[in-house]
């Protein structure tokens, strides 16, 4: 049997209208209706850009929003290795149609958020604001005057018949005067550019330091190596150096200072990782910096807190007539007092 070939092509072929090339590429155009995505020739005619980089570019362009493009999550997807659709991604970040920023999430995970543009050169030109023309001032309508009444002979002239073989030809109508001319439209105002996506230059904010100990002991210190050197058993990617784990003791002990248990720091650092995993030392610097808890508080501080004490005025006797009466120190009552600042005066008088 003969190898099916595929006659389609030779018939569309023989349909393009006007003279073929002799040699190179002949295009046969069907213009697409559904599932097609738009791609500018400044893309697939990059020079800079090697041709698994533009494939990829496409293939990207292609994909619905939100779709994870990763380089494990498009090797699975694509038959190319990581390593070149690593190289390919490099490409295209270089040249400003891809853009891959580190996130910080309110629970501490470290994600990494991918921004693709189809045309980067577009983000760089500003936009200019088209000024609105003012409307072109009409002036008045002109009114016509009335129309004069046909003349008596005019309206008693006999009409003169047609003629069966001539066609009469009507004259066009001229088009009634319009009051002012139609007013072309106006422009759309467009806003000024804002560029969303901060520039590869812009500056970054500094990250905090890392939590220190009050006071690194000894105990503490060997603590928290032997916490950062297990945690590859609970978590394989969470290998360290040496180095590594040097700089991040004394965040540990910081925690350990505060009477933080052991299995809660191990779980707070191997918990929810993001996948891949490529700076384990940095995703535990951000967690033991952001997540530090703060230090137990005493019994003092848990106390409740006392009622102001109220001062009552104790009873007192009075030295002339026994009588009781409230006053901070021993003495006489107020009769007494008064009798005794007054019986001076009537003595006087």
């Amino acid at each position: 049997m003969d190898t099916p070939q595929n006659t389609a092509l030779t018939r569309a072929l023989t349909e393009l209208p006007g003279p073929l090339p002799v040699r190179g590429v002949i295009h046969i155009v069907i213009p697409h209706t559904d599932r097609f995505t738009v791609v500018g020739n400044h893309l697939a005619q990059h020079a800079g850009l090697s041709t698994v980089a533009v494939g990829l570019a496409v293939r990207i362009q292609s994909l619905p929003q939100g779709t994870e493009i990763g380089i494990k999550a498009l090797a699975a997807r694509f038959p190319e290795g990581e390593k070149l659709i690593a190289a390919a991604l490099r490409e295209l970040e270089a040249h400003g149609y891809l853009r891959r920023a580190v996130t910080n999430l309110p629970n501490g995970r470290i994600v990494t958020r991918t921004v693709y543009c189809n045309q980067p050169t577009a983000l760089l030109r500003p936009r200019v604001v088209a000024q609105r023309p003012a409307p072109p001032q009409t002036p008045p309508p002109v009114q016509d005057p009335a129309p004069e009444p046909p003349a008596p002979e005019a309206a008693a002239a006999p009409q003169a018949p047609a003629l069966p073989d001539v066609q009469q030809e009507q004259e066009p109508e001229a088009p009634a005067p319009q009051d002012h001319a139609p007013e072309a439209p106006a422009p759309q105002d467009h806003a000024p550019f804002v560029a969303r996506v901060p520039p590869p230059t812009a500056p970054r904010q500094p990250s905090p330091p890392l939590p220190q100990p009050r006071e690194l002991t000894a105990e503490l210190d060997r603590a928290a190596t032997a916490l950062l050197s297990d945690l590859r058993r609970h978590a394989h990617q969470l290998v360290l150096s040496e180095n590594d784990i040097r700089q991040l003791a004394p965040a540990v002990a910081a925690w350990l200072e505060r009477d933080t248990h052991p299995d809660t720091i191990r779980h707070t650092l191997t918990n929810d990782l993001p996948q891949p995993l490529r700076h384990p030392a940095k995703l535990l610097k951000h967690r033991l910096t952001v997540l530090l808890p703060p230090p137990l508080p005493g019994a003092d501080d848990l106390a409740a807190p006392a009622r102001p004490r109220i001062a009552v005025t104790p009873f007192q006797t009075c030295d002339g007539c026994e009588r009781a009466f409230r006053a901070p120190t021993p003495g006489h009552c107020r009769d007494c007092r008064n009798a005794h600042a007054h019986g001076p005066t009537q003595a006087a008088a």
